[in-house]
């Protein structure tokens, strides 16, 4: 995707130095563009625990780099019982978007038929996380062909004069993956195709990533969108001015669970409620197999208490945090939610559409299917 008409993804290898890796410092958008340089892999756990990066996707890519860059610092002695430590703080970092665990276990996975003291161990991790990066990119391409024609069919029984209207929830894009997104993906395709798109954008507190990421980079890509507090979304889907609703998720059951932003729940409801189709976009590495009940079974990060409790923004050129709430007031802060299978109308993977159950995926991935 691109920023200011320069081509940019999320997360790259510096091409003047192969021991350091780049990323969207995405804390300070949409105020201010700044590149991080990461150099170990303590740089790289930091991003995703602290969100300089953030989005199931580019939290895995971002992982596996992690990996590599460990490896350039690997130890003479016991530097597989090194790496094991490495890949288990990593892990530690974000409890829920199963791209993390499945990022990291393909690096070590990598790692299997070479000898403990290898040469090749920073260069095989390298070419992996090259893959997963490069992997991503792709995946997302095709999750936007497949969506692109259910956008074609919805927009041709539009009943109504106007764009295509499309409400999705936090950030789904490319700033969330390597590039072009997961829930955005049919969004840029459609566009393309000449489709008049308009977007809501709902701002997701309480980092509000919607109005911060989102709505940057459809600007930046030239995209209709309108920002709205989150609150109104049920309103936007009562009076019928949302003909579909696509967002993300960072962790999926096998069963078609969904675990996304928090406030996904809500828009799943209100979507039910009207009548409207309500998808997921997902790359197939988000799906947890190993799962069927997303409320019992996906561990709900709980973030710091001060993200409720406090904004920023931009005034007078300068950055501000400004405290909302009573200063001994208590909050809690659930990052994340469970949309059950019942409310979604499908999901959009890079193989196709199936209905959100257990045999819609596995009509997708057979290979994926293990008998008890």
């Amino acid at each position: 995707m691109k920023i200011q008409n320069q081509h940019y993804r999320s997360i790259w290898l510096n091409p003047n130095n192969h021991q350091q890796v780049q990323i969207i410092d995405q804390r300070f958008l949409p105020h201010q563009l700044e590149i991080k340089t990461l150099t170990c892999w303590q740089d790289c756990a930091t991003a995703i625990e602290e969100m300089w990066i953030r989005g199931a996707p580019l939290i895995g890519a971002t992982a596996a780099f992690g990996m590599y860059l460990a490896a350039l610092q690997l130890p003479a002695q016991q530097p597989e019982a090194y790496l094991q430590q490495v890949a288990q703080n990593l892990l530690a970092t974000r409890p829920t978007a199963v791209n993390l665990r499945w990022a990291v276990e393909r690096q070590l996975h990598t790692l299997a038929g070479l000898p403990p003291n290898s040469p090749n161990i920073a260069q095989t991790l390298l070419n992996t996380a090259n893959t997963i990066a490069n992997e991503d990119v792709e995946t997302c391409r095709m999750i936007g062909v497949h969506g692109l024609q259910l956008l074609k069919d919805i927009y041709a029984r539009k009943t109504t004069a106007g764009p295509l209207n499309i409400l999705t929830h936090c950030n789904a894009g490319w700033l969330a993956c390597v590039d072009w997104g997961t829930a955005t993906s049919p969004i840029y395709l459609a566009v393309r195709a000449g489709i008049p798109v308009h977007v809501w954008v709902s701002e997701t507190r309480p980092r509000n990533q919607g109005a911060n990421l989102t709505a940057w980079e459809l600007e930046q890509n030239g995209i209709a969108h309108t920002v709205v507090v989150d609150n109104c979304c049920g309103h936007l889907l009562q009076h019928g001015m949302v003909d579909i609703c696509i967002v993300g998720t960072d962790r999926t059951t096998r069963t078609g669970d969904v675990a996304n932003k928090t406030g996904t729940y809500l828009k799943a409801l209100a979507a039910h409620d009207n009548g409207i189709p309500f998808y997921v976009a997902l790359p197939s590495s988000t799906i947890d197999w190993q799962i069927s009940n997303g409320l019992k079974e996906i561990t709900i990060e709980q973030r710091h208490p001060d993200e409720v409790k406090y904004v920023g923004g931009i005034s007078n050129g300068q950055y501000h945090r400004v405290l909302i709430t009573p200063p001994n007031s208590q909050a809690v802060n659930y990052g994340f939610d469970v949309t059950p299978a019942r409310l979604i109308t499908g999901l959009i993977t890079e193989r196709g559409i199936c209905p959100a159950s257990e045999q819609g995926l596995l009509q997708l991935f057979p290979d994926m299917y293990f008998p008890d």
